[in-house]
């Protein structure tokens, strides 16, 4: 049996199957939810291209709140920015 097959469309798809709220953080959709590859489709999403997107909020909340400051929040944009092109060369 093909497990790439049996999957939905949406596997893997962070703004489908992690999707921010209107609250600025990310939750699980109701559909999702009793779907047999939530778990492994949301560690999908957010170990392959969502991943600096996350480390992206992070740090915006992080900064937001006062937790960082203003150069530690440059140097880890910084940083993701350097991955960010060195993934899409």
């Amino acid at each position: 049996m093909n497990v790439t097959a049996s999957r939905p469309s949406c596997y893997g798809q962070l703004d489908k199957v992690f999707p921010m709220q209107a609250d600025g953080l990310r939750r699980t959709p109701e559909p999702c939810v009793p779907c047999p590859h939530k778990t492994e489709c949301l560690r999908e999403a957010a170990e392959g291209r969502g991943r600096l997107a996350m480390a992206e909020e992070r740090i915006n909340r992080a900064y937001a709140s006062g937790s960082m400051g203003f150069f530690d929040r440059w140097l880890q944009k910084k940083t993701i920015a350097r991955k960010k092109s060195e993934e899409t060369d």
